[in-house]
């Protein structure tokens, strides 16, 4: 995350970062490069390296909450195979995945009510188990309305201007953006998605496949909310593109959020290749981050 003044330009496998001092970063070690400067530079190499590694760059608008972002399609090869296969999934196919998104995504609001201390995960968790193909009773409508109440008070609204929304606004963007970036990868279009379904709208496949994600954002917000006021400050906004390196659960094991997307496009692939029925989706565990074993 560059918040500060700078040039970037690329220094054979490595970007350089122009500022008082020059820092390298190989581009290996990159996932996401967030622009959040007026004043900052960048040469087209840089962008031909982000395609190059898969890396995702965002940029941020002048609230600088995060306004667009550069995701590489062209390293995959099955592109338009598989945007055929999203636009022919049958319909029993797609409402089973979407539900199994639904019920993940609840069952992690109510992990989150109980590692906030807060009250009501056990009414969110039978919310979480009368989740039908196409969630056809909007139960994820219902938790939420509840959960929020619960989590943040009940004179919360979601469209208040407050650092508890603007925080909110700017984990989603960059959770957002990583799963777009995972999508491309392996060859998913992000406009053709499982239950978003806007013509406005660039993103719905990596709207559907985030829901099961938000809840490690809320539960990031809510423990900071009481001792924050005002904007986000470059601080706030450094912890919540942090939070890509969070541990959450998997099938596969415990791993760091942008493995978990990783995994979890992986069976979404697998689910339009009708070569699996379930989806591999995070469970909310905490917020601790990933840690590497040597």
């Amino acid at each position: 995350m560059i918040s500060r003044p700078a040039r970037l330009r690329r220094e054979h496998y490595s970007l350089a970062i122009e500022q008082e001092d020059t820092a390298f970063v190989p581009f290996e070690d990159i996932a996401v490069i967030v622009l959040n400067h007026s004043e900052i530079t960048l040469t087209h190499p840089v962008l031909s390296a982000c395609a190059e590694y898969g890396i995702g760059l965002y940029a941020t608008g002048h609230n600088h909450q995060p306004s667009g972002v550069f995701l590489p399609f062209l390293p995959h090869s099955r592109t338009t195979r598989m945007m055929r296969k999203q636009l022919g999934i049958a319909k029993p196919t797609a409402k089973q995945a979407w539900a199994c998104v639904v019920r993940r995504k609840i069952e992690n609001q109510a992990a989150c009510l109980r590692l906030a201390s807060k009250k009501g995960n056990d009414r969110l968790a039978s919310y979480a188990r009368r989740v039908r193909s196409g969630d056809p009773d909007n139960m994820e409508a219902q938790a939420a309305a509840f959960y929020f109440a619960q989590l943040y008070g009940k004179d919360f609204h979601r469209a208040e201007e407050r650092w508890t929304n603007s925080a909110l606004d700017y984990g989603y963007a960059v959770l957002r953006g990583a799963i777009a970036r995972g999508l491309v990868a392996h060859g998913l279009h992000p406009t053709v998605g499982l239950f978003h379904d806007s013509e406005q709208n660039a993103f719905n496949l990596a709207d559907d496949l985030i829901e099961p994600f938000r809840p490690l954002v809320d539960l990031h917000v809510v423990k900071h909310a009481a001792m924050t006021e005002g904007e986000l400050i470059p601080a706030d906004k450094a912890a919540l593109v942090a939070l890509l390196n969070v541990d959450v659960g998997m099938p596969q094991g415990r791993m760091s959020v942008l493995s978990a997307i990783e995994y979890a496009t992986e069976s979404l692939v697998r689910v339009y290749e009708e070569d699996g029925k379930e989806l591999d989706l995070p469970v909310l565990i905490g917020l601790q981050a990933h840690r590497l074993e040597c």
